[in-house]
């Protein structure tokens, strides 16, 4: 049975650290490697936590990175309060930097990445934070990866012992059960979103950009 050897980012974060919990409790990933600005608060043998003041740079992990068949891309900012030049490199230049660095060392993985909902493919629409990211999937897609998975998910619920949630999302999370039922194709569990990483690292899809049914559809079937 093949087992995934995965690199997670952004496990400081609600999404990372949610797919981080997903494959904790997976067989199949056998080893995670974390790259964070800071410590995620998570131990286990499966762990090994590298912190980087800057993401954009793994040069230093070198060699290392070719052990690993999988990265689990869950760094991100909201748009909110920023200006196109500043979510611009904080979203298409700390990705892509990461993502080419990483192809250097092990282009034989699969690259899933957290997008968004609403993303805009053709990069000229008036949302600012729809371009920017449809500019980030693009340009994923063209790296010569073994694979590459652009997730286009809609709310996510946080698993019950997250650490890293804000108060929004701790709110919604209240009346998730309210919500899941009037629009199951939008309403996603990170257990979900995790599931579906590894699904589609383990054996493939049909389509590269995934929408909430797609990925609601993936963590489903193995």
């Amino acid at each position: 049975m093949q087992k995934l050897h995965v690199i997670i980012t952004g496990a400081t974060g609600m999404v990372g650290e949610g797919v981080l919990q997903a494959c904790l409790a997976n067989e199949q990933v056998e080893s995670i490697l974390l790259v964070n600005r800071k410590p995620s608060q998570y131990q286990s043998e499966k762990i090994k936590e590298v912190i980087l003041s800057d993401l954009s740079d793994i040069s230093q992990l070198g060699a290392a990175l070719k052990t690993y068949n999988a990265c689990f891309f869950c760094a991100g900012v909201s748009s909110i309060g920023k200006n196109e030049e500043e979510y611009y490199r904080m979203t298409y230049t700390l990705t892509i930097n990461f993502a080419e660095a990483l192809l250097r060392e092990q282009p034989d993985m699969t690259f899933c990445y957290v997008s968004g909902t609403g993303t805009d493919s053709t990069e000229e629409g008036r949302v600012m934070w729809a371009r920017v990211k449809g500019k980030t999937e693009n340009k994923l897609l063209r790296l010569p990866f073994k694979a590459v998975y652009n997730f286009r998910s809609g709310f996510m619920r946080p698993y019950p012992d997250a650490k890293h949630i804000k108060g929004f999302f701790k709110f919604l999370r209240a009346i998730y059960p309210v919500l899941r039922p009037w629009k199951p194709s939008y309403f996603l569990t990170l257990e979900e979103v995790g599931n579906a990483m590894i699904n589609v690292s383990l054996h493939d899809y049909n389509k590269d950009i995934l929408e909430p049914a797609d990925i609601s559809f993936l963590a489903a079937n193995k």
